[in-house]
């Protein structure tokens, strides 16, 4: 089963879809914000990926964010911060049956989807 999480106008979660409606591959798309989330989603994209990767330090909710929390982050504690603020995490996180990439190059799509 392949599930694409992010958030519906994110720019780059539409190119990730876009793409895969244009290359015709099946997919359940999942709205982090609309649907929601839950720390049995997150914990395996950290375990698999690393929380560094999944966590977005270059948008705005991360950077609103107090000085103190982000220097606190860790990997004990992020998925908590990342269920209170879904934005923060880096989009798209495409599942593959558990294999999971986080981000969209259309190059990278190309090789796993082996087109």
């Amino acid at each position: 089963m392949i599930t694409l999480y992010g958030i519906k106008n994110c720019d780059t979660v539409k190119k990730a879809r876009k793409w895969l409606d244009e290359n015709t591959i099946s997919y359940q798309f999942h709205d982090v914000r609309a649907d929601g989330l839950t720390s049995e989603m997150i914990e395996p994209w950290i375990k698999s990926v690393g929380w560094e990767t999944v966590l977005n330090k270059r948008g705005t909710t991360w950077r609103k964010l107090d000085p103190d929390t982000q220097q606190q982050v860790t990997e004990k504690n992020v998925t908590k911060l990342l269920l209170e603020h879904p934005a923060m995490i880096k989009r798209p996180v495409l599942d593959i049956d558990g294999s999971i990439t986080i981000g969209f190059k259309a190059d990278n799509y190309t090789m796993i989807f082996d087109l």
